[in-house]
């Protein structure tokens, strides 16, 4: 593959725009894209580290720690204690994965209708 984009299946950047799209627009769109895959990317990989240093018992009042766990509670504040079970691991595993896999499939889906419009 000798396109420099980071993400296969997108557009590369050489293809001349659609049909009564103008050059700008559509880089400006990509631009998007790109934007809306690093974020969910980033919030993912948040939610994702927590669940590993929680899994392997990571010293909870290291300050790296206590700012991926912070930041972790905050993106999936909104799914807190969807689940609730007896086992504390399988309990942080689902109620911290599901907002990743839904911000990772929310972000991805917007950068593909970006880059297909």
């Amino acid at each position: 593959m000798n396109s420099a984009d980071p993400v296969s299946g997108y557009p590369t950047h050489e293809q001349p725009p659609g049909p009564g799209r103008p050059v700008r627009s559509e880089a400006t769109a990509r631009r998007i894209a790109l934007a809306s895959c690093t974020i969910a990317d980033v919030a993912a990989g948040l939610l994702g580290l927590w669940i590993v240093l929680y899994l392997l018992d990571a010293n909870q009042a290291n300050p790296f720690v206590e700012f991926v766990h912070g930041m972790a509670d905050w993106l999936s504040g909104w799914a807190q204690d969807i689940f609730t079970m007896d086992t504390e691991g399988l309990r942080v595993v689902l109620n911290y994965g599901l907002p990743a896999v839904i911000y990772l499939l929310i972000g991805h889906g917007i950068a593909a209708r970006l880059n297909r419009v």
